[in-house]
């Protein structure tokens, strides 16, 4: 047998070998398959959050979705330094990026399919071309996060997607449904012969999807812009934000290289180009016989069947995808280390650090440090407060507790009997508490203000806050004042006096106060704690 025949047969022992390892179902059923599956994820993730945003009982737990965060566990476990049982249904999804690669960024990721259905092209056509070596940003970013995370600072979990995603829907989307149907109701309910459709269609929805209470949440501006922005990435070039800037991408775009599900290309290949200009995150390189970054394919199938010679395949393959010019380097990871000490060295110089914010009211039994290194910026406390009390901070505690939850208390007291905000958090950052051990542990001290308290400043009469106070040995309490009213007469007034001995800091007296704008009764951080 002549040399050439037996090279012609390894080679087609080895075409048979690829067919056999490769996909079964024809690449446009597969595309058709990821479709529904990302709808069906959306709206499964999606109706996860409202569950939790109305408190209302799911099949499944409310911050599953932030449970499957490796990026999140990985980093919250580093800054606690301790095994965190929540974060095993990330471990799930790591093995599975092992073994079938970078799937979740194209079939499962909420944000990404957000991205997918609202800028599924640049506008007009006209797509910026970035070089690759921009894809290294995301992995900067990846490392900055995770050394801060051993130093203690969480910081730059902002920019995790899943985190993004919660967020948007608990602040931004659910109010203002919550707002828009409330005003269209309003409008309705004026035309008499839909005032039933209306009443029947507000006793369906209040309590289920939409609250009593219109819920405000501070930087509702800000947090809007930054998911616009993202979005608006994918009017300039497709996927930027997962190609270029995602931490998690970075992540599993590292665990991916090493995948045994790769997208190969056959030597019926033609290079016509076709599939590279299909692929949304650009990783097919014409300079490499069209070849693509494990690590960057997100499995969207879409470059298979565009090919005119059925050359493109899905399937096993061990080899490390390695020499790219954007992977990893030690220089990089060097460089990460050294910003991420800088950035933490800035944030412990802000006055904010050593002088805190007198209303930075956190939640029932959390403590400062604990939480700043355990919190993760997910929303998940905010979504199941029933008060919506619970509000995402800006400027209250500085730049490195970016995103930490806060207690408001005239948009939402701290409700008496609830526990909610501890039982849901995945990190441990709000303690879980009994509702006796809640009691034990104040949020704060309540003080009246004098100058604009009604009874204090001589103005009129006003009980509100004593009658509010929910504890059954009330911490205010009524003392007679003599004070000059608005026309000159003295009068006596029941003024408020607070005991702080007794105060829980839940902060009804703050909310349910009469005074417009501050309340004349705040709540604030114990000075003497």
């Amino acid at each position: 047998m002549s040399e050439d025949i037996r090279k012609r047969m390894r080679d087609e022992g080895r075409r048979m070998k690829d067919e056999k390892s490769a996909f079964i179902l024809h690449p446009s059923s597969l595309i058709l398959l990821r479709r529904i599956v990302q709808a069906v994820a959306f709206v499964l993730f999606l109706g996860l959050a409202v569950y939790s945003w109305r408190s209302l009982r799911s099949p499944a737990p409310a911050n599953i979705l932030l449970r499957l965060d490796p990026l999140a566990g990985l980093a919250g476990m580093l800054a606690a330094r301790r095994w965190m049982v929540a974060f095993i249904p990330a471990l799930v999804l790591v093995v599975a990026s092992v073994f079938l690669g970078r799937f979740w960024c194209g079939w499962l990721c909420p944000l990404g399919t957000l991205i997918d259905w609202l800028s599924p092209r640049p506008l007009a056509g006209r797509e910026l071309i970035l070089s690759s070596r921009w894809r290294s940003v995301k992995y900067g970013l990846l490392f900055v996060t995770l050394f801060a995370a051993l130093w203690g600072n969480l910081t730059l979990l902002f920019l995790d997607p899943l985190t993004i995603f919660s967020r948007s829907v608990s602040t931004l989307l659910l109010p203002a449904l919550n707002w828009l149907i409330t005003q269209a109701e309003m409008v309705l309910y004026r035309v008499g012969f839909l005032r039933g459709a209306v009443e029947g269609l507000d006793a369906l929805l209040r309590g289920a999807l939409l609250s009593y209470k219109q819920p405000y949440y501070g930087g509702v501006l800000f947090f809007a812009l930054f998911l616009g922005g993202i979005l608006a990435l994918g009017l300039v070039a497709r996927r930027a934000w997962c190609s270029y800037l995602c931490p998690l991408g970075g992540l599993l775009a590292l665990l991916s290289k090493t995948s045994r599900l790769k997208r190969r290309v056959s030597d019926a290949c033609v290079s016509c180009g076709a599939c590279a200009r299909k692929c949304p995150m650009g990783t097919i390189d014409d300079s490499k016989g069209y070849a693509s970054d494990s690590g960057e394919c997100t499995l969207c199938l879409d470059c298979a069947p565009v090919c005119p010679k059925g050359a493109i395949t899905f399937g096993k393959d061990w080899r490390v995808d390695r020499g790219w010019s954007y992977d990893p380097t030690r220089r990089q990871a060097l460089g990460a280390l050294g910003a991420s000490l800088a950035g933490l060295a800035l944030l412990k110089l802000n006055p904010r650090a050593h002088h805190p914010d007198p209303y930075r009211l956190r939640p029932p039994g959390a403590e400062e440090k604990p939480l700043l290194s355990s919190c993760i910026r997910c929303g998940a406390c905010l979504d199941v407060c029933p008060t919506h009390g619970l509000q995402p901070s800006l400027t209250q505690t500085g730049l490195e507790g970016l995103g930490t939850p806060i207690l408001v208390p005239r948009l939402g007291h701290c409700e008496y009997s609830c526990t909610a905000c501890g039982s849901v958090c995945p990190t441990g950052a709000i303690p879980r508490l009994t509702q006796p051990e809640k009691l034990e542990r104040p949020i704060g001290k309540a003080y009246v203000d004098p100058k604009i308290c009604i009874p204090w400043s001589g103005r009129g009469d006003c009980i509100v806050c004593e009658e509010m106070c929910p504890l059954p040995e009330k911490a205010i309490f009524l003392r007679e004042v003599s004070s000059t009213d608005n026309q000159g007469e003295t009068r006596t007034f029941l003024a408020p006096v607070v005991l702080h001995g007794l105060c829980i800091g839940c902060g009804l007296c703050e909310s349910k106060c009469p005074v417009n704008g501050e309340a004349a009764i705040r709540v604030m951080v114990d000075p003497m704690s």
